[in-house]
């Protein structure tokens, strides 16, 4: 499996664990595009990256923590914007349905709202080491001795 070539979007669903429709309605409203070849009218493909992968599997994750979309989509917007950190070490707190970004000793409140509620960590290291393990039980072989999954455009 060569993660070079990337994943269509139904690949890159069935690896995060969401469904195609959700994936799509997530390109087509922004909240994350395909890095490698987006879609470009009827019939077109879109083609995720690893980094794409890894960052749905967080929104996936901050979405199954409770978090609503729009704060999903608040966090990343500041994620992107405003820190050179590998999103890989990032490490968020979720807080109700405040996200707060640890950024060495101090706790960024990404999403810019009150509240209190119970504080979750998501370590963003380790959604992608699941992410990873994910990719390696696709590309093992099946039975017949085909990957049951690569990561070619399908």
């Amino acid at each position: 499996m060569t993660i070079e070539n990337g994943f269509s979007g139904s690949k890159a669903a069935g690896v995060v664990g969401i469904s195609y429709r959700q994936l799509d309605y997530w390109a087509r409203t922004d909240l994350i595009r395909p890095s490698l070849c987006d879609a470009a009218g009827s019939g077109s493909r879109r083609l995720y990256s690893y980094r794409d992968l890894l960052e749905l599997r967080v929104i996936k994750s901050l979405l199954d923590a409770g978090i609503k979309l729009e704060s999903v989509r608040k966090a990343f917007t500041y994620l992107r914007q405003q820190t050179d950190t590998d999103i890989a070490a990032a490490t968020l707190v979720i807080s109700g349905n405040d996200v707060l970004l640890c950024d060495g000793e101090q706790l960024i409140d990404i999403v810019r709202r009150g509240g209190q509620g119970v504080l979750n960590v998501l370590a963003i290291g380790g959604v992608k080491l699941d992410l990873d393990n994910e990719l390696v039980l696709l590309a093992q072989p099946d039975a017949t001795g085909t990957a049951v999954a690569g990561a070619q455009a399908v």
